[in-house]
């Protein structure tokens, strides 16, 4: 089980939030704590009001309402009534049991999960502290529980085979910013609470496997200078599609400073898989006398790596990224070592998978063989999900002609015509 708490200052965004999941059906409301009236009863106005009646009890605190998630494995099958069970329990534990709060149950994903709003403020005006509640109480809340109800720990389900997260509908985004704006906000709030990644460029590396990028504009715009931040859905070719959305207009708002925030945060949680990526590549190579660059790929994939080879407008690699699904946790080649940077993995593909330029330090793409090195910097390229590579079956299917490139050749004696004008050669 993974547990997640965000605070805020406005429980009727949170409300919101999970009310439009129940009209979409991808949400429904499982228990009504402190609530005096059945569920079936309750209107969105009455939930509201309960919970502004006791915030109002201390106007001085700002940060007043809590969303909390728990998450669990897809091996955990839990019925509503387990699910109640749990979420009372964990209240409990986390001390906010004689507090008002609302459990929704998500069906948006491909593991259970459920959604918790509540606040912080009690029956008499005090206050309850949550500093560092997520590190504290909830963590040995979530550990008791795995072993009580018998879940997968979350340290197992972070090496689940799926990614646990639908891909935005691309279709569904042309049709307004409504849409839009629900899918982005789904996609980049699951991202943002399970994988660990160090800036941005990684950030959306993750994302774009979902039709999802984050965008800062270029350089010289105001929206860079000043730090913005907006979301766009793309299509296969990378493309935006639909409404572009502000950072500061997504629930959870996931702006440039608040994903900064997440940087340092990522480096220590990503340290303890780096090894077990490194190994997993080392296996591969060793697996393969000769391996190609779209059998890398390819392989990788159906471990639930998604490889990225980053190149520039001139079609030059200059890096790579892995994106390790299992654990939740994105590499650059040049952070796991020499030995696993662009340079170093492409010059042990086969020869018609390169020809290195050592002043440049890059890889020109191969002039008889071009469909192998074409921009590869759209995450989507090869795979939207794990279980979605058509296009790497593709290429997996395609003949790979056995010759050596980069050999020098002999050139053509040119023989000189002296009755040509001007002096021009001819071959012949």
């Amino acid at each position: 089980m993974v547990a997640k708490i965000i605070s805020g200052k406005s429980i009727r965004g949170i409300l919101h939030y999970n009310e439009d999941k129940v009209q979409e059906k991808q949400a429904k409301l499982i228990l009504a704590s402190g609530f005096a009236t059945d569920i079936n009863d309750l209107s969105l106005a009455q939930k509201l009001q309960r919970f502004q009646s006791r915030t109002m009890l201390n106007a001085r605190v700002k940060t007043n309402a809590l969303h909390i998630t728990l998450n669990f494995d897809a091996q955990d099958r839990l019925d509503d009534a387990k699910l109640q069970q749990i979420a009372t329990a964990y209240m409990e534990r986390i001390g906010f049991g004689d507090q008002p709060y609302l459990v929704y149950r998500h069906t948006d994903a491909a593991h259970s999960h459920i959604h918790i709003a509540t606040t912080n403020i009690k029956a008499d005006g005090e206050r309850i502290d949550i500093h560092g509640i997520g590190q504290t109480l909830s963590e040995t809340a979530r550990k008791a529980l795995e072993k009580e109800y018998g879940l997968v720990p979350a340290e197992g389900r972070q090496t689940s085979n799926t990614l646990g997260i639908k891909a935005a509908d691309i279709e569904k985004a042309v049709y307004g910013k409504t849409l839009t704006k629900r899918s982005i906000t789904n996609i980049v709030n699951a991202v943002i609470r399970s994988y660990a990644f160090t800036s941005l460029a990684e950030f959306n590396a993750i994302i774009q496997q979902f039709n999802v990028t984050a965008d800062r504009g270029r350089e010289h715009t105001a929206m860079f200078q000043k730090n913005g931040l907006i979301y766009s859905i793309i299509n296969e070719k990378g493309e935006q599609v639909g409404i572009p959305i502000k950072a500061s207009a997504i629930y959870g708002n996931p702006t440039l400073s608040g994903l900064q925030k997440k940087f340092e945060q990522g480096k220590e949680k990503r340290k303890p898989h780096r090894e077990s990526l490194k190994s997993t590549i080392d296996s591969l190579f060793k697996k393969y006398r000769s391996i190609t660059k779209a059998t890398f790929i390819a392989e990788l994939a159906r471990q639930n790596i998604h490889v990225i080879f980053r190149q520039n407008e001139q079609e030059l690699t200059y890096g790579v990224t892995f994106i390790d699904n299992r654990h939740k946790t994105v590499f650059n080649g040049s952070d796991l070592g020499k030995a696993y940077s662009a340079k170093a993995i492409i010059e042990r593909f086969g020869t018609t998978d390169k020809i290195l330029i050592p002043e440049k330090k890059a890889y020109l793409k191969t002039p008889q063989k071009t469909s192998y090195l074409k921009k590869e910097t759209n995450a989507k390229s090869y795979l939207k999900t794990p279980t979605q590579a058509p296009y790497i079956k593709g290429m997996l299917d395609k003949t790979h002609t056995d010759y050596s490139l980069g050999i020098p050749r002999k050139r053509k004696k040119k023989k000189r015509f002296p009755e040509q004008d001007h002096g021009q050669e001819q071959n012949i």
